[in-house]
């Protein structure tokens, strides 16, 4: 931890980053006051969210999942060892696709959060992320969908939840439009709150 009054947080990501730039917003406007991004690294290569992490002078890796051949075990020691060297102790997970395992979820217990784009229960598990998500939501046809930060274990979606917030369905949406009102309305809110929630719990934890 380079400063003791702040919780170091790593976030782990695979696309755009449009929820690291919600974290990275929330630091700079003190939204998140306990808990600093010491870390971004990305399980693929080119991900839009190493340049947001570069633009905001935050240490960016890639540890492309696809180069360990299916060697789980070798990609998740590789990845602790990151974390560790950054000094990290909350794992943000900001729209990162690869399924921990249980191995490196058990070593990490109640440090790991995710954020999901539907009220978890419902809509969650294997196989739904992304538009998937909200085009099972506008299937089913429900009126109120949201977002859900929870502890990762190593059941996907599976973890205590920290955090929700609804988000309205309306008239004509699509799974785009969907998404988009997610995040803005919830998924860009609560993941912020719940990380400094949890980096607060952290530095209580260790004083």
């Amino acid at each position: 931890m380079e400063n003791n009054n702040k919780a170091g947080i790593c976030v782990l990501v695979s696309g755009g980053g449009t929820n690291l730039q919600a974290l990275i917003d929330a630091c700079a406007s003190g939204v998140i006051t306990s808990g600093e991004i010491v870390a971004v690294i990305s399980d693929t290569e080119g991900a839009y969210a190493l340049e947001r992490a570069k633009k905001a002078g935050i240490p960016a890796f890639t540890l492309p999942k696809k180069s360990y051949h299916g060697d789980v075990e070798a990609f998740e020691n590789d990845l602790d060892r990151k974390i560790k060297e950054a000094g990290a102790e909350l794992i943000v997970l900001a729209g990162f696709f690869s399924i921990l395992s249980e191995k490196f979820t058990s070593r990490h217990t109640r440090r790991i959060i995710n954020v999901h784009p539907s009220l978890i229960p419902a809509f969650c598990g294997k196989g739904f992320y992304g538009l998937r998500v909200h085009e099972a939501a506008l299937a089913r046809g429900v009126k109120i969908t949201g977002a859900t930060v929870h502890f990762v274990n190593e059941i996907p979606d599976g973890g205590e939840i920290i955090m929700q917030k609804p988000v309205l369905v309306r008239e004509g949406d699509t799974p785009e439009v969907l998404q988009k009102r997610v995040m803005r309305e919830a998924e860009w809110v609560i993941l912020p709150e719940a990380t400094e929630k949890i980096c607060r719990e952290i530095l209580a934890s260790i004083k």
